[in-house]
């Protein structure tokens, strides 16, 4: 008998074999869809120094698990497929098969209300959505919820309902024109800040957010900025106590000690990149489509402009592809008339107004024009125009910006040859107290539209001072004058929120951007 126990004894001292079990990153799930024309980086977790190999497509690659378990391999830049395939993953004999995988086209919307808003919401006021959600399920197009532990989804009546109207807008009409598959993949916080979503790092080591803090510094007065919160702070004291009295339950938020230069008036600068992009950056994609603008940025000294360039220098260097599409619907929605509202895209434009404002309170055009500079000074970084698509804080016709935003991405990164912008700022010059200003994207030719005269130019001279001004069309330029302005050393168009008197457009019916220029 105790020869028994120590024969036993021994088999536990055996080195015994233990199955490698082989994990894939949850992004890898049934009904994902895969970049088509490019490596596809695939990865995951296995025993530490494992070999891994990963199947689709008649492709075979194998990788090595690293001393963490962590491994990552890359299929070769596959064709867009509508057929359904299988992703086998195996190490040892641990296997995990992916099933009814397409290739086509990945894009990734985010910001904030105007992208969060789900169909189910918008497609009660507007018709030709609701006619795209009841034409459901489309095999073609998948869909996925940003977050810790995203997965992918079939374009269903149910998940269509639950996902962003504004991306799902945009995919569809991508999936029509291609005839491709379409992966749409969302994280986006209503009422957010641009700095909630910038990499951390990329905050951190940015040279021009850095910049901007010390020039927002100079002129900051912390004494003034707590004069204001303590005074804000006793109202709100008295309110409270006030509605103590009266046994109801206050109203309004308590207010909030100021934030310093540099710092972020919202939450740790970076905290929904890490929660809704990092689990899903490298993933490989076609392109980003963004819409936010309404909080700014949240840090305190940090413009829009400087924050949106580095968010989407931060947002490419984290996925490791270069420098891919990156789309943005220009801030404030709408504001100004349509050539038509006869399309399903500009049927919510709002209605042309000939009379010209008071040009000292016209309004500012610099946050219009804060989205064209975005354009301009980042490469391949498209705007998206929608000063006639319809206003409002949350513009109701979501389908006319996602395709609007479809348009942009056919012109400029699916080269197609459809026009997508109106006329464009390309230069100027000065003849006496003429301006003469050439367009790009004039297209079938440019026209005013809604009346016999063109509306919207301004001018100023050497004392800044601006005024309205005639314009005529001659060719694919404008020819800008005032009687008032002698010498004109600027010129702008369409400078102001409300913009329902700015008629330049092109015969295709795009409007003109706003612009200014000059010394």
């Amino acid at each position: 008998m105790r020869a028994f126990y120590s024969g036993l004894f021994a088999l536990f001292l055996l080195p015994c074999h233990v199955l490698a079990a082989v994990e894939l990153s949850s992004l890898f799930s049934d009904h994902m869809v895969l970049q088509r024309d490019a490596a596809v980086p695939i990865w995951g977790r296995t025993d530490a120094g494992g070999t891994v190999t990963v199947s689709f497509a008649s492709q075979s690659v194998n990788a090595k698990a690293n001393a963490q378990g962590e491994w990552r391999a890359e299929l070769k830049p596959l064709d867009a497929s509508a057929s359904p395939s299988s992703l086998v993953v195996q190490a040892g004999d641990s296997k995990v098969t992916v099933s009814n995988v397409l290739v086509g086209d990945i894009w990734v919307g985010s910001g904030q209300s105007n992208m969060a808003g789900r169909v189910g919401s918008y497609a009660k006021n507007d018709v030709t959505l609701a006619a795209a959600t009841e034409k459901a399920p489309y095999p073609g197009i998948r869909l996925m919820q940003g977050g810790p532990k995203p997965t992918w989804s079939e374009a269903t009546g149910q998940s269509i309902t639950q996902f962003s109207a504004l991306h799902f807008a945009f995919g569809e009409r991508l999936h029509r024109d291609l005839e491709v598959p379409i992966g749409l993949i969302v994280g986006a916080v209503g009422g957010t800040p641009s700095g909630s979503w910038i990499p951390p790092a990329t905050y951190a080591s940015s040279e021009k957010c850095k910049a901007d803090v010390a020039a927002f510094g100079k002129s900051y007065n912390r004494a003034a900025a707590m004069r204001q919160y303590e005074a804000r702070f006793a109202v709100w004291e008295k309110r409270v106590a006030a509605a103590k009295a009266k046994g109801e339950k206050p109203k309004g938020r308590k207010p909030a000690p100021p934030s310093g230069p540099g710092e972020s008036t919202r939450g740790k600068i970076g905290r929904l990149y890490e929660r809704f992009i990092e689990p899903v950056a490298g993933y490989r994609l076609r392109g980003v489509l963004w819409d936010q603008g309404e909080s700014g940025t949240g840090v305190v000294g940090v413009g829009q402009h400087t924050m949106m360039s580095e968010l989407i220098r931060g947002w490419r260097e984290a996925w490791g592809q270069g420098e891919f599409p990156f789309l943005f619907v220009q801030k404030p929605s709408g504001g100004g008339s349509a050539f038509s509202n006869d399309s399903p895209i500009t049927r919510n434009g709002d209605p042309f107004a000939a009379n010209l404002p008071d040009i000292t309170r016209s309004g500012s055009g610099k946050q219009r024009f804060l989205y064209v500079r975005l354009m301009q000074d980042n490469a391949n970084a498209w705007m998206v125009p929608a000063s006639d698509l319809g206003s409002g804080i949350h513009p109701t016709n979501k389908w006319g910006y996602g395709n609007r935003a479809a348009e942009i991405a056919l012109s400029q990164i699916y080269k197609t040859g459809a026009q997508a912008y109106g006329p464009t700022y390309k230069s100027h010059t000065i003849d006496g107290k003429q301006v003469v200003v050439t367009f790009i994207h004039a297209g079938q030719g440019l026209t005013a539209a809604h009346a016999a005269k063109l509306h919207g130019f301004a001018v100023a001279g050497p004392n800044g001072q601006w005024h309205w001004a005639e314009a005529r069309i001659v060719g694919d330029t404008v020819v800008v004058w005032s009687d008032d302005v002698l010498t004109p050393t600027r010129v702008r168009y369409a400078w102001a929120q409300n913009r329902r008197w700015a008629n330049l457009f092109n015969k295709d019916g795009l409007p003109a951007l706003v612009f200014e220029a000059g010394e």
